[in-house]
Parts: C-alpha cells; structure tokens; sequence
C-alpha cells in the first residue's frame, strides 16, 4: 500500500526549475518508493547499493551515463561521489530540466561534494519519514503559522488514543505499509544498519557500542538543551568527538537543533540550542518505552510529546520545501520558557506544548514575554494540548489541538 506523500507536489514543482534534483534524508523514509510511485514509467532506476553498478559509476562515469541515457533516478548516490564532474557536464550541454534525479541518506559527506560540482543546477529537497498528516490521508499541506486562517483550517481530530499509538509507532512508513512488521525488531534492525552502514562509511568510530550509547544518551535529552560538555563526560570522549557525532545524527536527518530566538530587548535569554529527535518511534526503542502504556505514564512522555510536535512543525515546512527553518524557542536566566516560536514576515506565533486535556490560561504565562522583542509584532499565542477542537482561553490565547497540526 502506498502512502500519499505531501513533498510530491513539491518533486514536480522542483523538476521544472532545475536541471537536476537531489532528495535527500535518512534510510527507509520513502525516497524510493516515492520516486518509483510518481515517476516510475518515465524515468529508469539505478541504485548503487548494486555492487555492478556502483563498480562501473565509480570506474568509468562516462560509460555508466552511455548506459543509461534516458531520464534516471539513482539512488545512494553518495557512493560514487565520481559521478558529479560527469552529471555537470551533461547537464550543462542539455537544455532540458529535471532529467537526473538523485537520491542519498548519507548527506554529512555528500553536501559538500553538490556545493563544489553542481552549485546553481540542483534543487535539494530534505524529505522525512511520515507525517501525522500523511498517516491520516489528510490532504491539508499549509506550513504551521498559527495564523488565523491555520487555526480554522478544516481537518478530522484523530483520537488522543491514536495519537499516542503513533507517537510510540513513530514515522518509518514500513510500520504503517505493513502492520504485522514488529516495532522492536524493525528498530533494531534500523539502528544497526544506520550505525553499521552510514557512520561508519562517513567517521572513523573505532567502538560501535560507544556509539550506540551515545545514541540512547542523546535521546533520553530530546527536548532538553543541547549540552556537549556533559554528554562527553559522561560518555568519557572528548569534546570535538561529540560535537562530530551530533552533526553526523544532524545531518543524518536522525535529529534536529532549534536555535533560541533573540532579540536586543530580550538581553537575558540563554544562547544553547534545543536537541529534538526526528523520530518518536525511534526515541521510544533507544530508551527501551517497549509499550504505549509505559510511553504514557513515564517519566518521560511530556518530552517525547515536545519532541513529536516539533518534529511535525519541521515536517510541515521541509514537506513544502522550507528548508531554513523559522522555527526557535525561548528560554531566559529568570527561568521564562516558550517552548516554540514561529517567525512568519515580523510576526511571531508563542506556541506552548502541554500534555493535558484541561488547558488553563495559567500555562500561557510566558508567552506574552515576546512583546518587548523590538521590530516583532507578536500573533497568536496557541497552548498546543490533548483536546480535541479549538478553545479560547482569552482573547489572545487559544487552545489548540495537537491532533489538528
């Protein structure tokens, strides 16, 4: 079964404007499935992970294009970073758009090899796993401003119930094609691969298990400042390692780093960015949550909450194809917090992420810090929240839905 995607619409959209489109992402997020779904019968399909292929791309990049001459899509491309000098010189003699699509997991080392060969004839689209959105089969694809007109969008609340379900199931779309495939063994599997595969073809980790502790390490701090210094001590590894590994998860599309917001009229917010893991499903088997039961009542379920929302915000813009984020938080040294911001023309959206049924206006106190940001005017103040329709609290905080986003 296959699962609508919301970056289609963006894939055609990118293939008028550039000679050549990479999307990149982490493993088993679709990429695959997507392109052979949508332009199956009139583009050819090489991927690399075939030794053959990739032996002949590597050795003679001139005669691997002479053997697929017709509109392609090559997948892992990262594997033959060679076949850029010959991409650009085929490109620069056709006049035709979008006629070489490539596809990577691996972007920590392949971004830099695009920015050397094909700067200015690639479009890159950042695709991850599944949105909340998709899995629902909701058509509705507008970015998440909490503009008037977002909050009264039309869209069918799932349950609490079933949020939660997916929260715990987290994004891979196998999990969702085929609901017999086990939870645990398929992340199993996924870490092994990721860790076994890709870091190790992209870092020299000399300990895989080290690895592999720093993993779980960095998910049981999703939704927590991001502090290098105290993930190294407790890890016993000097700092740069750990700074290497987190952009390595980054780029890897396994996380993601919100900045704080600052204004000069707002001179005693903290300077440390926010860690927030892509995938719940994921944060869920790293911390061994094996069940929804547990995932709800632990110790940890407002966090990993955070976490999927601000995976969602992420989701909604990158799926459209905003790729620089407009996303940040707010937290100071008299211990205000804004769990999120969206910074849309001048105008910033407060967002407070709460697991609860009964919102109270109480929760919002923070929000209205934001006022004195010089050159901003503040919007909507939302408290995102486990009820299931819109609710006034007061005439400038609302009560939203987290189902709805």
């Amino acid at each position: 079964m296959y699962i609508n995607r919301t970056v289609e619409k963006l894939v055609f959209k990118m293939l008028k404007m550039f000679k050549v489109i990479l999307i990149t992402g982490p493993r088993q997020i679709g990429k695959t499935t997507l392109l052979k779904h949508i332009l199956g019968e009139s583009y050819s399909y090489v991927t690399l992970d075939d030794i053959n292929e990739l032996e002949l791309a590597k050795e003679d990049a001139k005669l691997f294009f002479l053997n697929h001459s017709d509109k392609i899509i090559i997948d892992e491309v990262q594997n033959a970073p060679e076949l850029f000098s010959e991409i650009k010189r085929i490109v620069d003699s056709k006049e035709e758009y979008g006629t070489i699509i490539l596809t990577g997991s691996q972007t920590f080392s392949l971004m830099s090899t695009i920015t050397e060969t094909l700067a200015g004839r690639i479009g890159i689209i950042e695709m991850n796993g599944l949105s909340l959105r998709e899995i629902s089969g909701s058509a509705f694809d507008k970015p998440t401003i909490m503009t008037e007109e977002y909050l009264n969008h039309p869209s069918e609340v799932i349950s609490v119930e079933k949020l939660w379900n997916t929260i715990h199931r987290g994004d891979m779309p196998e999990l969702y094609r085929n609901e017999e495939v086990a939870w645990n063994l398929y992340y199993s599997s996924y870490v092994k691969t990721y860790i076994e595969r890709d870091v190790r073809m992209i870092v020299n980790v000399k300990n895989l298990n080290l690895f592999s502790k720093f993993m779980i390490a960095l998910a049981a701090r999703t939704s927590q400042l991001l502090n290098y210094n105290v993930l190294a001590n407790e890890l016993g590894v000097d700092l740069q390692t750990i700074k290497s590994w987190v952009s390595i998860l980054e780029t890897s599309g396994i996380i993601t780093i919100i900045q704080p917001f600052s204004n000069n009229q707002l001179s005693r917010a903290i300077k440390t960015p926010m860690l927030y893991f892509m995938n719940t499903g994921l944060v869920c088997y790293l911390l061994k949550w094996n069940n929804v039961e547990t995932l709800i009542n632990g110790a940890m379920s407002g966090q990993i909450l955070e976490t999927y929302v601000v995976s969602e915000i992420v989701k909604s813009f990158k799926n459209i194809g905003i790729n620089n984020l407009p996303i940040y938080f707010y937290r100071d040294k008299d211990k205000k917090e804004i769990d999120v911001i969206i910074e849309d023309s001048g105008v910033l959206y407060p967002i407070e992420i709460k697991k609860t049924a009964t919102p109270k206006i109480s929760m919002g106190k923070h929000l209205s810090v934001l006022e004195k940001a010089q050159g901003y005017h503040v919007g909507s103040k939302v408290i995102l929240c486990l009820i299931d329709k819109k609710m006034y609290l007061s005439s400038d905080i609302i009560a939203f839905p987290i189902m709805n986003i």
